[in-house]
């Protein structure tokens, strides 16, 4: 049997934009679809709430702090290869549509093809942006074309990544492949024709206590994000708006040009995997913010994901994780897992929805882009999140936590709750652990040095190991600093040789 993965990406799609996740005034019938015929995901979060560093885990397995795309505008290093490049190199075909945010460009990227992908099928938004006229150029960066005469389908990127993934499925369908076809859509200027620019007009989101949020506890980089809406009624933070009306319509119109692949993938291609995420939410009013950045919140950081290709129509509420889409993949293909990944499989998952993979999952934020002064700046954040509970180290502000089984809407910032501290304590240690494992390069004492870690001792050596970099698959073995011959233990004391005497 021939092995086909098609990976389907949308650009800010909130879980609740779908009607699947529960939310029926969402009009979304093929991915609803798609999850009636695999699994979907609850608990599954982005890496960082961010296009590019959000993107750079989904397609090397490495977090953004590990690949080095910690912001937008940023590209990873040469030595850091994409799923792409490793299924290549396996003689596996590797076509990418649509949007990629990976190279340190624009936000419309270089429109040359990386390694590791078919030349062929390559179609970023640089490439979109030259098929048309400076006028068309334009008209395709405001959103008030929708409403103009004549305004079409077929003008839309999303339109014309579909036709390009329609061709690639017939020209490869009996070959092994792994195709992503990703959509810039429903990203702002949210470009959708009638009747999905019309479908939403005058539609807010059903009242919540968390457009209430007075953000007293809360660190101070979200009451400044917030700005003049922080002492706004409730209801004015939920009003409608042409962006949300736009936003849920270019949604909706997304979902019918993902439906054009589906359709022909249940023609021809049945027992392919079928992967759907987001890179991320959007907060929407939420807690008072809007758009993305340095917060862990469910709105912007808990993304849709639909795996298709194993049981169907179950649910898996332990917690998922981009990171671990790599991984996935490659086992899928049988391909082994290079010990760089950061991430596990989780094909048994797919196969068996009882499976656990994560007990808890982790998400960062270093800055939102290297051309803006906005959006807070520097905000280092580190989190971790399991079904019940989720710690948001802040490094520069106040911690959070929160207990998601009885504050699912993360209104009570329980950091500072003696009734707690064991608790964050022990999610604390997971949180150090995992920056400790995956060479966190903005790790250190800091990181613990917290109001609430008291008796904490910080120390200049940290934990006082080395950590090197082990990518063997396409690089030679690193050399220890000490010896100048290949490094035995990747990790190790950095006081080895001293305590050996050898030095």
């Amino acid at each position: 049997m021939k092995k086909q993965v098609v990976f389907l990406m949308t650009d800010t799609t909130r879980k609740d934009m779908l009607g699947c996740y529960g939310n029926r005034n969402m009009i979304t019938p093929n991915l609803d679809s798609l999850a009636e015929e695999g699994i979907r995901y609850e608990n599954a979060y982005t890496c960082q709430p961010v296009c590019g560093p959000a993107r750079s885990a989904i397609f090397t397995g490495m977090f953004p702090h590990s690949n080095g795309t910690v912001a937008n505008g940023v590209p990873f290093g040469d030595n850091v290869k994409t799923v792409g490049q490793r299924l290549t190199d396996h003689g596996i075909q590797c076509g990418y549509i649509g949007k990629w945010h990976l190279d340190g460009g624009d936000y419309f990227g270089l429109g040359k093809c990386p390694e590791g992908w078919n030349a062929d099928y390559w179609y970023d938004m640089k490439n979109y942006l030259e098929e048309l006229s400076e006028t068309d150029r334009v008209r395709s960066r405001r959103s008030g074309e929708c409403f103009r005469p004549g305004f079409s389908e077929e003008f839309t990127y999303a339109h014309r990544c579909t036709d390009r993934a329609v061709r690639f499925l017939k020209q490869f369908r009996d070959e092994d492949f792994f195709l992503t076809v990703s959509y810039d859509e429903p990203h702002s200027p949210s470009l959708c024709p009638a009747p999905y620019n019309e479908m939403y007009k005058g539609f807010r989101f059903e009242s919540s206590a968390s457009f209430q949020d007075d953000l007293e506890d809360k660190p101070l980089l979200q009451r400044l994000w917030a700005g003049e809406l922080l002492d706004a009624p409730g209801q004015q933070v939920s009003q409608p708006s042409e962006y949300l009306s736009l936003l849920l319509g270019c949604n909706s119109f997304v979902d019918h040009e993902i439906g054009r692949v589906l359709s022909l993938i249940r023609d021809i291609l049945p027992e392919a995997l079928v992967i759907f995420t987001s890179d991320h939410g959007d907060m929407l009013g939420a807690h008072r913010l809007f758009s993305k950045g340095p917060t862990a919140y469910k709105e912007a950081a808990n993304i849709p994901l639909i795996i298709r290709g194993g049981e169907k129509g179950k649910v898996v509420h332990a917690p998922a994780s981009h990171i671990d889409l790599v991984p996935t993949i490659l086992d899928y293909f049988g391909i082994p897992i290079p010990k760089l990944l950061e991430g596990k499989s989780m094909l048994r998952q797919i196969y068996d929805a009882e499976v656990a993979v994560n007990q808890a999952v982790f998400t960062e934020f270093t800055r939102y882009e290297v051309d803006h002064d906005g959006f807070g700046g520097l905000q280092p954040m580190r989190a971790v999140t399991s079904e019940r509970y989720k710690l948001v180290v802040n490094l520069l502000d106040k911690d959070e936590f929160y207990d998601l089984q009885h504050d699912p809407e993360e209104l009570v910032n329980r950091i500072d709750d003696p009734a707690c501290l064991d608790t964050i304590r022990e999610y604390h240690g997971l949180l150090i652990r995992h920056m400790n494992d995956t060479r966190d390069p903005y790790r250190g004492y800091q990181w613990s040095l917290r109001t609430w870690n008291k008796g904490f001792v910080p120390s200049w050596e940290n934990e006082g190991f080395t950590r090197q970099r082990e990518n063997e698959e396409y690089e030679p073995r690193q050399l220890d600093y000490d010896t100048g011959l290949p490094m035995v233990n990747a990790v190790r004391s950095k006081y080895l040789y001293e305590m050996e005497g050898k030095i």
